[in-house]
């Protein structure tokens, strides 16, 4: 176990806080879906063996590491926000509604809030933001790791809906084949609008 990878915990816990969440996002990029975030609370003292950024890990071990996080978690929460929030209030907004979101659901809650990122908008407890925290602070690769795959398991869903976009294969992203479809097709109704490589063909 790599004690730096504690280090923003410990130092919120020499400030007085006992109840430190790991807060992390997955899904700004895509053209479609709602954007996820997630904020998971460790007990002092527990560790995960493989929790790394969850860009770092295979599918299959994120959905391991998954129900082990939710096993050992003091408490955690998952929190969306859809394409039609996206779309009208910008997706950095939406990014800080959904952060506030998932650490405002935490039960028991707690009393800081690790954020990864440089930016986080209002938050309802005491925070600080940590820039590439995924791979810094094992709270928020935790975090990284329940916002992937809960966003991943919506888009898989999403593309039994929505088959000829292909959204299991890129997971929304603007790839190719996915610019392709929506000039084939449209948009879908999960699409956000107001993106690059959609806002050209709603009519």
């Amino acid at each position: 176990m790599d004690i730096n990878f504690f280090e923003f915990e410990n130092k919120a816990r020499s400030n007085g806080y006992k109840c430190i969440a790991g807060v992390d996002e997955a899904g700004r990029g895509p053209l479609a879906g709602a954007v996820y975030a997630a904020a998971v609370v460790f007990d002092e003292g527990v560790y995960i063996e493989g929790v790394n950024d969850s860009k770092k890990l295979s599918e299959k071990k994120r959905e391991l590491l998954f129900d082990e996080i939710i096993a050992k978690a003091k408490s955690y929460s998952i929190f969306s926000v859809d394409e039609k929030v996206i779309d009208e209030i910008n997706i950095l907004n939406a990014t800080y509604r959904a952060f506030a979101g998932a650490v405002d659901g935490l039960n028991p809650p707690c009393d800081f809030a690790l954020i990864d990122g440089n930016r986080a908008g209002k938050m309802s407890v005491p925070f600080e933001t940590v820039v590439k925290g995924d791979s810094l602070s094992f709270s928020i690769a935790a975090a990284s790791i329940l916002a992937k795959v809960s966003r991943d398991r919506y888009i898989l869903e999403a593309d039994k809906l929505y088959p000829e976009y292909g959204f299991a294969r890129h997971k929304g992203y603007g790839t190719k084949d996915h610019l392709e479809a929506i000039k084939k097709y449209g948009p879908c109704p999960i699409h956000r609008l107001t993106f690059g490589g959609v806002r050209e063909h709603v009519k």
